[in-house]
């Protein structure tokens, strides 16, 4: 597999992954004309996805979808729940485009596993596996458990939350207090300590690369996040750049990974 996301935050989140027989988009909260820029700068025509995979219904992760599956006649699956909290009325794409799942599912060579995750919506993680490598997607979830965890236990490659920094948040001038609780909240965001905790449960079980992702642009920074969850891990012995390896996505395409058999 290669896998790379092309933008991450709440300006738009947009994620390609390509199996050996298929390329899929992982949300596309940027414009149709962007995402389509932005796969060019990979090489990618957006006439070749096969399909958009989409977690939930907020405008940072579906914004361009409706005319680029309209132009492209791109297929778009949403958990069978999405669709009916209220993605149905935003997504206007042609019937036979709309495509419902409630359990594990496959485009082409690629097996996508759905869980669901805590968030003020109805909104879905993911695993992305070619049958050997596996990858997760978790973004936009205020906390973890057990059911999460297991889901993405065993991937090679998570992308995983690590929205805003604790004291920037409770000090942020921009933000009411009635925001501030809600992104705080059990169905907010991660913050840079949730997402190092389940960072470690990932590393001691196999995970060798964490992509931080969905960083807000108030409460947090690239170099803030990356230090102090690395930090963090190297308290409990886990020493970043040795067994495991932290990247950051920004909302521009960063890392490009190839997941070989």
């Amino acid at each position: 597999m290669r896998v790379i996301n092309l933008s991450s935050g709440s300006d738009g989140n947009l994620t390609y992954i390509e199996g050996e027989h298929s390329r899929i988009l992982v949300d596309m909260g940027l414009s149709c004309k962007d995402a389509t820029e932005k796969l060019k700068l990979i090489g990618v025509d957006g006439e070749s996805i096969d399909a958009i995979v989409v977690t939930h219904e907020h405008s940072d992760h579906i914004k361009g979808i409706n005319v680029f599956s309209k132009k492209f006649h791109t297929p778009v699956y949403a958990h069978e729940e999405v669709w009916k909290s209220g993605l149905c009325d935003k997504l206007t794409m042609q019937e036979r485009d709309r495509k419902v799942f409630d359990d594990d599912f496959a485009i082409n060579d690629l097996i996508i596993h759905p869980v669901e995750v805590p968030h003020d919506v109805k909104c879905f993680g993911l695993s992305v596996s070619d049958g050997d490598k596996k990858i997760g997607i978790l973004t936009d979830l205020g906390h973890t458990n057990e059911e999460i965890f297991r889901a993405v236990k065993g991937c090679t490659l998570v992308y995983l939350e690590a929205n805003h920094d604790l004291n920037m948040l409770k000090n942020c001038p921009k933000y009411p207090l009635s925001l501030k609780m809600r992104i705080g909240g059990a169905n907010g965001h991660l913050s840079n300590d949730a997402s190092a905790d389940f960072a470690e449960k990932l590393i001691l079980t196999g995970t060798r690369q964490i992509v931080l992702s969905h960083l807000s642009k108030e409460t947090n920074a690239p170099e803030i996040a990356f230090n102090y969850i690395s930090s963090k891990l190297s308290q409990k012995g886990l020493v970043e750049g040795e067994s495991f390896k932290i990247d950051v996505a920004l909302t521009r395409p960063t890392t490009m990974f190839r997941l070989k058999k």
